[in-house]
């Protein structure tokens, strides 16, 4: 693992607070760690947490009717996961979120968050940076899905998610880029 700064240096990579803010911020937020492929946001399970991945690999998924899993987003060390108001309905989760690796999170409670950005600007407006940053990445990459090819998806997903390749299952990407396995390894090998 490499090693994790502290709250603050997190926090202001998304968006910067100042001392007072972050102080306010720092009083919900908890330090978690999932070993390699736990469920920690379950389908149909209750769900009251924000996070943002301190470190290793995570994804969000759904099974699809034939019982295949598809893979709808990674997130990487400094990623905040798609916030609980994309991800839930009455806090009950409508998909999954999963350790790729080891991970370590920074996770808060998101009526205590609702409460702090009620009453602290600064914080709103780092929360609105989040979810239109959000919005930005859905939308580009339901873009991406039909105006790029297979193989300008699988080199976009190697500079976003170097490593990522060598340490989980290439069903796991193929089902992210929107094809097959085997096509995922004809790429492979035409692009080597």
């Amino acid at each position: 693992m490499h090693h994790i700064g502290s709250n603050k240096e997190i926090v202001d990579k998304i968006c910067p607070l100042s001392e007072k803010s972050f102080l306010e911020l720092n009083t919900v937020l908890i330090r978690r760690s999932f070993p390699k492929s736990e469920l920690f946001a379950k389908l149909k399970t209750k769900n009251n947490s924000e996070y943002i991945v301190l470190d290793g690999f995570c994804r969000s998924f759904l099974t699809n009717p034939e019982g295949d899993d598809v893979t709808l987003r990674f997130f990487k060390a400094n990623d905040v996961i798609s916030p609980h108001i994309t991800r839930t309905k009455q806090n009950v989760s409508i998909i999954n979120l999963q350790a790729l690796t080891d991970i370590e999170l920074l996770e808060f409670n998101a009526a205590e968050f609702l409460e702090l950005m009620i009453k602290n600007l600064e914080i709103r407006e780092w929360a609105n940076t989040i979810l239109k940053e959000e919005l930005m990445r859905k939308t580009e990459k339901e873009i991406d899905l039909i105006s790029s090819t297979a193989k300008e998806r699988l080199l976009k997903f190697r500079k976003d998610y170097a490593i990522l390749e060598n340490l989980i299952p290439h069903p796991i990407i193929a089902s992210y880029l929107g094809i097959t396995n085997i096509s995922l390894s004809r790429l492979r090998g035409e692009i080597k």
